[in-house]
């Protein structure tokens, strides 16, 4: 199934209250919503987002959407470490045209992975990754900006390069998102973040990956919403103080972020102030499938059934 073009609208109903926007510019901010799935990061294993996502209760074995108005949100880094990106970038494609359609919602996140990539920084790519996108677009041979590379990472620099296919693809993706009062982002948000503005950081990312501008100052550095670990590693609580001050100034009760694997699973810190859902699902780091559920107050973790 072919994704939405740009000029079609959708008309999703939550709770009662309608939400239209275009397929290529989602706000960065939502209404509250009857129940959320949380997913962490899945770095080209395939096998892990289809686990993933049955147990969110949102696809069934032959990967279509049976979520009804279920909202999940993947929280960024379905790039690098694995083989499988383009069927998990096209499937969570056609997932969120059939979770709009039955009054649901998917909602992919630009993680620090994506970002990598759109930069042709390649250093996380497997093999079986170059090999991935050689059916994905036509090289031209007569490409003068790419005769400094070797031809294995060709395909793949004119899928991911600002403009192409595929940067097209994640131009059309959040790096952050607030829906009623929970705050998802792959790193954390940090107070000169909520300073700069949520939605000129959506709308800059997206306008750098269109190939529109060049690549925002925000997007590197350790303490960038898409690299910085404060919320998800030895959180101590000067931490925890920075976290409360952005929950407050968004008007938000919770954060949920991924990018740092939990060994033990789904991990929350500042007491519930943040959930971290990189649990390392893919087959590179082992780790088993979990996802975070939030119905209003409520956040539960949902585990496989051994």
């Amino acid at each position: 199934m072919r994704y939405l073009v740009k000029i079609q609208l959708f008309l999703m109903i939550w709770g009662g209250l309608s939400v239209a926007f275009a397929a290529d510019h989602i706000p960065t901010r939502l209404p509250e919503v009857p129940r959320i799935v949380a997913i962490g990061d899945l770095h080209g294993d395939l096998a892990a987002t289809r686990r993933a996502l049955k147990l969110a209760g949102a696809i069934n074995d032959n990967d279509n959407w049976i979520g009804g108005d279920l909202v999940v949100v993947q929280a960024g880094d379905q790039l690098d470490r694995g083989d499988d990106e383009q069927a998990i970038l096209d499937l969570l494609s056609c997932l969120s045209e059939e979770a709009a359609a039955a009054g649901g919602a998917l909602f992919s996140l630009n993680g620090n992975h994506e970002v990598l990539n759109v930069a042709i920084d390649f250093r996380y790519v497997t093999e079986g990754g170059f090999r991935d996108f050689q059916d994905a677009v036509v090289v031209d041979d007569a490409d003068t900006s790419l005769v400094k590379y070797e031809k294995s990472p060709r395909a793949r620099i004119v899928s991911f390069r600002p403009g192409g296919k595929y940067a097209q693809v994640l131009a059309k993706r959040n790096l952050v998102m607030v829906i009623g009062e929970n705050v998802f982002v792959h790193g954390g948000l940090l107070p000169h973040h909520v300073d700069y503005g949520l939605d000129k950081m959506n709308r800059e990312s997206r306008e750098w990956m269109l190939g529109h501008a060049p690549q925002p100052d925000f997007l590197r550095g350790k303490d960038s919403l898409i690299w910085t670990r404060l919320y998800s590693s030895e959180v101590d609580a000067e931490d925890c103080t920075n976290l409360r001050e952005v929950l407050s100034r968004l008007s938000a009760k919770r954060m949920i972020v991924g990018h740092t694997v939990q060994p033990g699973g789904v991990s929350s810190y500042c007491d519930g102030l943040v959930w971290c859902v990189d649990t390392g699902m893919s087959a590179h780091y082992g780790g088993a499938p979990e996802v975070l559920e939030i119905v209003g107050d409520k956040v539960k973790v949902l585990r496989e059934k051994q």
